[in-house]
């Protein structure tokens, strides 16, 4: 069995990545997630997603330390960051870093569906993966 997942979600508050995660599994996708940014890493190395959703605002290592760790050894992969707060500090912070989009907190599930269908559909054909999803 192959240790792939379309979308890995990264965020510190349990509601979000349980929300998350129903989501997008009943969008048939394969789906795991990390409660921070050290566990996400892990998780990253171990099941290479397609996707990453990522939070900007987590205790420890937060968004931007993981999103530059994760750029160390992957510049392509698509990461969207999530924040409650509409900081643009970060976001110009992370603007270097390749994101992919971003997502403001409360976030609409039809957007987020909508969005990680339209990246994975870009994503998949490259790794040669079906590309009809949802």
């Amino acid at each position: 069995m192959s240790n792939n997942v379309d979308v890995l979600i990264i965020d510190d508050q349990p509601g979000v990545r349980r929300l998350l995660l129903e989501a997008l599994a009943e969008e048939g996708l394969a789906v795991k997630a990390a409660g921070s940014g050290a566990e996400g890493l892990q998780m990253l190395a171990a099941c290479r997603p397609y996707l990453v959703l990522l939070d900007m605002k987590m205790p420890g290592m937060n968004g931007v330390e993981t999103l530059q760790e994760i750029r160390r050894h992957d510049m392509t992969l698509p990461v969207v960051m999530m924040s409650a707060y509409g900081d643009l500090e970060v976001m110009e912070q992370t603007r270097h870093l390749e994101v992919t989009h971003y997502l403001s907190k409360p976030f609409d599930l039809d957007e987020v569906r909508l969005l990680v269908r339209t990246v994975l559909a870009e994503r998949l054909p490259v790794k040669g993966r079906q590309a009809d999803i949802g």
